[in-house]
């Protein structure tokens, strides 16, 4: 450094460091005053730690979310249908809850199995062209489902189904992608439940008042000869409708976030870009200089992300042995077991619903075991139900979510929904039991929202504690397909258990059969939830060290130090700094690119 060089201000916490022109480190603030005269400004652009701005970020999650939102939308508009479905179908009455978990698990099955090579499609092609076929699956597929006409039909399409599409663990890892931070993660993964509940209030609402149109609206579609011959057509073909919607968001609006891939050319975001250009002011940028994350730019400024995207790209797939640590597989094992009773109960709690009233007198009620008979409820009021439910979830996941992790920890939230859980099961069948229909459905909806507030907790936490306890982004798409052919297996074992235990329970006056069958689960499920230690979170670390001895760092000019990063700092400044320069890697400081290719 020259005598007369002045000497480096003392910088504040929320800072970054790259690699100036000249090879050395250089300090880059929020405050435009302290940039040194050969860094590139990032003024106004929101940047958080990691590296990405807080827009771009929020744009990424946006357009994911909208991408995502058909899905559980269509989903969960089968639940109010379902039973008079099968039933319709010929099947008998007690075996209806039978075949209505049986169609569920050949779905769960499918998605199960094809989730692994999804995520590795996903690996190699991208994550934005596996989703979007995804999402074009699921919609042709909806538009059948709609159209079946025997039990054998639905099934078969329910496993085609399944098998074609594997955005759930896809979507997962998009969303660690866009946001490695852990202190951001509670909010970032609360995001997709929050779709999931707001498809979870219009899909049952729309589901449950749409299905058998020419009989419940004989004015208005009962001369339409179609909706005659098929009768649950009407909710599906809305369906399409929003997949539609969400298929042109990603495809016009969903960035890519795997590292290898991003530099490739995407006419469907330039394509978007001129519509939004066609609907938006031009911002008036005054003399705001450019910044490195305008257009997420490439890396003239740090030449070695563009190395090491492509080294990553070539780098062989990793081993199982990477995929599955001991916290991976008991984080997989608790993640099982939550998927298997939830979505069982979810799945046959409508069965529950329409199933018809009995009346209980001494020869046909012993409790506390021995009672039978359900609600006795129409499609439209289960409809209703499951609406409140989803309102309740979304309610809860978008006010009280985040500041219950932030406050307690990810970990401690769930074991408590894990330990409470089993006790709404317990109670449930016991609801049948009040003797008029206002005071049944108050019952139900108040287990109901025990139920919403346990697992929309559950859910995001253990997906943060999955993620968490993966060491490297490089087997992240894997272990999250592996997440969702476990949590597939699950969701078949589950549905399908239950309503085997529903059936005979209704056959020999048992209802309390398949929400016992179910509190038993929970609470052994409980058990892998208190041998989850919380991870670090997977970072590139381990990833670029593979790169390393090739000169991803040091072809450009200067390695840096740990003490460069922050010069007089305090030990805040340091951690500020952390999503650039991970002080954890064990060889000392590795860098992180600033758009967040490799974190």
């Amino acid at each position: 450094m020259s005598e007369n060089a002045q000497p480096k201000p003392k910088l504040p916490a929320k800072q970054l460091a790259i690699l100036g022109k000249n090879g050395h480190c250089n300090q880059i603030t929020k405050n435009k005053n302290e940039f040194p005269e050969n860094a590139t400004h990032l003024e106004d652009t929101g940047q958080d730690d990691g590296g990405q701005s807080i827009e771009a970020q929020g744009d990424k999650q946006y357009s994911s979310a909208v991408a995502r939102f058909a899905e559980p939308m269509a989903y969960t508009s089968v639940f109010p249908y379902l039973p008079e479905m099968i039933r319709d179908f010929g099947v008998e009455e007690n075996m209806v809850a039978k075949w209505a978990g049986l169609t569920s698990s050949v779905f769960a099955v499918c998605q199960g199995i094809a989730a692994v090579p999804w995520g590795r499609a996903a690996d190699r092609f991208g994550r934005k062209p596996i989703l979007i076929c995804g999402l074009l699956s699921t919609m042709i597929c909806f538009i059948v489902w709609g159209m079946s006409t025997s039990l054998t039909m639905a099934i078969t399409v329910r496993a085609i189904l399944g098998a074609g599409n594997g955005n759930v663990g896809i979507i997962r890892t998009m969303v660690a992608e866009m946001v490695p931070e852990k202190e951001l993660q509670a909010r970032a993964f609360s995001i997709m439940p929050l779709v999931w509940s707001l498809g979870s209030v219009v899909g049952p609402a729309f589901g449950g008042f749409l299905a058998q149109p020419a009989r419940q609206y004989p004015d208005l579609f009962g001369s339409i000869e179609y909706f005659k011959r098929f009768p649950y057509a009407l909710p599906n073909l809305v369906a399409t409708f929003f997949f539609l919607i969400s298929a042109t968001s990603a495809i016009l609006f969903l960035k890519e976030t795997l590292a290898s891939k991003r530099e490739r050319q995407d006419w469907g975001l330039l394509v978007g870009q001129r519509v939004s250009r066609a609907f938006t002011k031009s911002p008036r940028h005054g003399n705001r200089r450019p910044s490195f994350v305008d257009g997420e730019a490439t890396a003239p400024l740090l030449p070695s992300e563009l190395q090491s995207n492509k080294s990553t790209a070539n780098l062989p797939a990793p081993g199982m042995k990477e995929v599955f640590t001991r916290q991976t597989v008991v984080n997989l094992v608790s993640y099982t077991f939550l998927a298997l009773h939830s979505v069982a109960y979810d799945q046959n709690i409508s069965v529950f619903l329409n199933y018809p009233v009995v009346k209980h007198t001494p020869d046909n009620t012993r409790l506390p075991f021995y009672f039978n008979g359900g609600f006795g409820l129409k499609p439209g009021k289960i409809g209703t139900i499951f609406t409140v439910y989803g309102i309740t979830c979304g309610l809860i996941q978008f006010l009280l979510y985040a500041p219950l992790v932030n406050r307690y920890g990810v970990l401690r939230c769930y074991k408590v929904c894990s330990v409470v859980l089993p006790f709404v099961y317990l109670v449930t069948p016991y609801t049948s039991l009040l003797p008029t229909e206002a005071t049944r459905v108050a019952a139900i909806l108040a287990v109901m929202l025990v139920k919403a507030v346990s697992i929309i907790i559950a859910f995001p936490s253990i997906t943060i504690l999955l993620t968490n306890s993966c060491t490297s982004l490089r087997v992240l798409g894997t272990l999250n397909g592996f997440a969702t052919s476990f949590s597939g297996f699950g969701r078949a074992v589950g549905p399908a258990s239950t309503g085997i235990a529903f059936s005979w329970g209704a056959d020999n006056g048992y209802i309390v059969s398949a929400y016992f069958y179910l509190g038993i689960v929970a609470a052994l499920g409980t058990i892998p939830v208190f041998m989850i230690v919380e991870g670090d979170g997977p970072t590139a670390s381990a990833d670029n060290s593979d790169t390393e001895g090739d000169g991803s760092i040091e072809d450009s000019g200067a390695m840096m130090p740990n003490e460069s990063a922050i010069d007089g700092g305090s030990d805040d400044e340091a951690d500020a700094s952390a999503p650039l320069l991970n002080k954890n890697h064990k060889n000392g400081t590795t860098y992180q690119a600033i758009n967040g290719g490799h974190k």
